[in-house]
């Protein structure tokens, strides 16, 4: 995702501050903050230390002790799509959030201050798909990659990728790379070469769902075992498991309904 400066785990890959355009971080606002806490507690192994309040309350998913995702609660009058955000790197979250709005796309929250971790907006695309823009300070962002229990990839689901990809070429300085093929519509987002998000254009069907979204990949080390104990906690399995050229993915929901990837790398 982004250089490396050391290994936090042997398996694993601990980051230094992340280009420009790449997902540092993901988010969850939910109604329920210490139900949501079991589940990806018992889900993923996470553990939980207290995070920039700004929001409301909010918590920071630790793996031995490396930070790796936030979730925060819903003020009790708001009632919105419970969803996983990504958060793209800048290093000026004023100036990205001004090319936000002048490329057709909104910034619903922000830029504002989150204590001294750094500074942050929440917009969306064109099209209406929810994205985070964070410019770093004290916090970088993810602090570990590459293992169970880490975010692996984000992808936007949307109705065509040309028009967004676009967007977000703009936006952040992506490269693109689409996928030479009549039957997939798909374009990788590139870093420095580096590929770090993708887009999938899936047509009209995306309309009777909700809408164009970006989607969190998370690793584990057995989808199918993640599958029967998510069942078990409360959420649902969207679609089964299924072999791709990346691995095994299977679609899932938490129990207040946001969507999720599971991915199993190959060994």
């Amino acid at each position: 995702m982004t250089e490396a400066r050391g290994s936090a785990d042997p398996n694993g890959e601990a980051h230094a501050r992340y280009a420009p355009g790449t997902p540092c971080w993901v988010s969850l606002m939910v109604h329920s903050l210490t139900a949501t806490q079991e589940f990806y507690g018992e889900l993923f192994g996470w553990e939980f230390q207290p995070g920039p309040q700004q929001l409301g309350p909010y918590v920071r998913a630790q793996l031995g002790g490396h930070e790796v995702a936030g979730i925060g609660q819903l003020p009790p009058d708001r009632h919105l799509s419970i969803a996983w955000t990504p958060y793209l790197a800048s290093h000026d979250v004023d100036r990205t959030a001004e090319t936000v709005r002048l490329c057709g796309g909104t910034i619903g929250v922000g830029p504002l201050d989150a204590d001294e971790a750094g500074r942050l907006a929440i917009g969306s695309d064109p099209t209406g798909a929810v994205f985070g823009i964070w410019q770093a300070a004290a916090h970088l962002g993810t602090d570990v990659t590459g293992v169970p229990g880490t975010p692996a990839w984000n992808e936007l689901l949307t109705f065509e990728s040309a028009t967004v990809a676009k967007f977000y070429e703009t936006v952040f300085g992506y490269e693109r790379e689409r996928v030479d093929s009549a039957d997939l519509d798909y374009v990788t987002l590139r870093v420095a070469g580096r590929p770090v998000a993708g887009i999938h254009g899936v047509g009209a069907p995306l309309r009777r769902e909700r809408g164009p979204h970006w989607m969190t990949y998370f690793e584990v080390a057995d989808v199918d075992e993640a599958l029967g104990l998510l069942s078990g906690l409360g959420g649902q399995v969207l679609a089964p498991a299924r072999d791709t050229v990346h691995g095994r993915v299977a679609m899932a929901a938490d129990p207040e309904g946001a969507r999720f990837a599971l991915l199993q790398t190959p060994c």
